[in-house]
């Protein structure tokens, strides 16, 4: 019977990815977590087993308001997670999603961290996809669904 424990079927797949995603010092791992109310983003290098930057939405200078829980705190998670980095020279990272979908926080929290810096060339492949992709779009001929008799 299959597992219906979310918390358990997470942590399989984070095991899963875990197995296929490593950092090491050229490129660490960006591990996110995200709990029902805040969320939380380290850069890991797997090599040597050390945090190399950490953010998360329990600081009191990235709280901002609301609360941790929101798309907007991913965001300046993201953010600042992307500066820190940076400012210790770390500009390519493997992104590590822990089990969780590529969708709403998850995406927010990568996609500011994209945007402040890390992955630039991630950045400029995605904003090339969707131009290649609109060019050779035409209007196609319809064909009528009924055969006709001859």
């Amino acid at each position: 019977m299959a597992n219906t424990n979310r918390a358990e079927v997470r942590t399989a797949i984070h095991s899963r990815i875990r197995r296929k995603v490593k950092g090491d010092t050229a490129r660490p791992r960006l591990a996110i977590y995200r709990s029902l109310n805040h969320i939380y983003a380290q850069v890991i290098d797997d090599r040597l087993g050390k945090t190399l930057v950490s953010a998360s939405s329990t600081e009191k200078d990235l709280r901002g308001g609301g609360t941790g829980g929101n798309l907007d705190a991913a965001r300046r998670i993201g953010t600042a997670i992307a500066e820190r980095a940076i400012a210790k020279g770390i500009e390519q990272v493997v992104f590590d999603r822990g089990g969780y979908l590529y969708h709403g926080r998850v995406k927010a929290l990568t996609d500011a961290a994209r945007a402040a810096g890390l992955n630039k060339n991630e950045v400029v492949a995605a904003e090339a996809e969707p131009e290649q992709e609109a060019a050779p779009e035409q209007p196609a001929e319809k064909k009528s669904k009924k055969k006709s008799k001859e």
